[in-house]
């Protein structure tokens, strides 16, 4: 049976991972790396400045004391016996859509698995500010399967992997698949002042109404339709078009 690496970014005890787990060991011989506590945010940081302890919570169940890029690492090269054949990172518990996937640890634990050569997507559910419970990390797991078993067969393009937004609704509700882009958001007043008990001022960041580019095409506007986003993103962040420009409309060397 394929070996399969599950990571994520909001802890060894969140429920969409648990969810993530279950169903991958329908495809292969799943095992757990993952933080020991939420890790939201953290993008692709790796701890290069203390030791990483690694415990055994139960079999095939590992938990570090570090980001999720230091899960995927340390899982590859030290704790499973063999390379797997498919990381999954998540099921994150809210959207990894438009820019927030440069800050997700979610998708950069995916990230860190492409770069290793091994086929990685990340899968995120896509939860409204005030869901209705309990929220259907089932659905998920089913797209996830529905995904690992096509990535497992068919592979990925080199150096790269999925970005997986599903809808919080049961499976019948959705309405489909659709491959997607990147799309675009913008947080207003993203930052908040605050005060603590002796009056000083402290910054807070996080929340602000969001704004999103509209296309349709994009990421945001699959899921805003009931559909799933899948994203296919790359490691080569070139942009090439501006390459040419500055070879031919550079003024000088040197």
């Amino acid at each position: 049976m394929p070996i399969i690496l599950v990571t994520n970014d909001d802890g060894v005890n969140a429920p969409g991972l648990i969810s993530l787990f279950n169903a991958m060991k329908e495809l292969g011989d799943a095992y757990i790396v993952a933080p020991d506590r939420e890790r939201s945010a953290v993008s692709h940081s790796l701890t290069m400045h203390r030791p990483l302890k690694v415990e055994e919570l139960m079999e095939h169940v590992y938990s570090t004391n570090g980001t999720p890029t230091d899960c995927v690492a340390i899982g590859i090269s030290k704790i499973l016996a063999e390379r797997p054949a498919l990381v999954v990172s998540g099921i994150n518990k809210g959207a990894n859509l438009g820019d927030d996937i440069t800050y997700s640890g979610t998708v950069s634990a995916a990230i860190e698995s492409t770069i290793m050569g091994i086929p990685s997507f990340a899968v995120s559910l896509v939860i409204e500010k005030q869901p209705a419970l309990p929220l259907h990390f089932d659905t998920a797991s089913r797209i996830a399967v529905v995904i690992g078993r096509y990535i497992l067969e068919k592979s990925l393009p080199y150096d790269t992997l999925l970005n997986v937004n599903v809808p919080d609704v049961q499976i019948n509700s959705i309405k489909g698949i659709k491959f997607t882009r990147q799309g675009k958001r913008i947080y207003d007043n993203s930052i908040q002042e605050t005060f603590d008990p002796n009056g000083k001022k402290h910054y807070w960041i996080g929340g602000g109404e969001p704004y999103w580019e509209h296309g349709e095409d994009t990421d945001i506007q699959a899921i805003q339709s009931g559909y799933i986003s899948v994203t296919p993103l790359q490691l080569d962040l070139t942009n090439y078009e501006a390459l040419e420009f500055l070879k031919q409309r550079w003024p000088f060397n040197v």
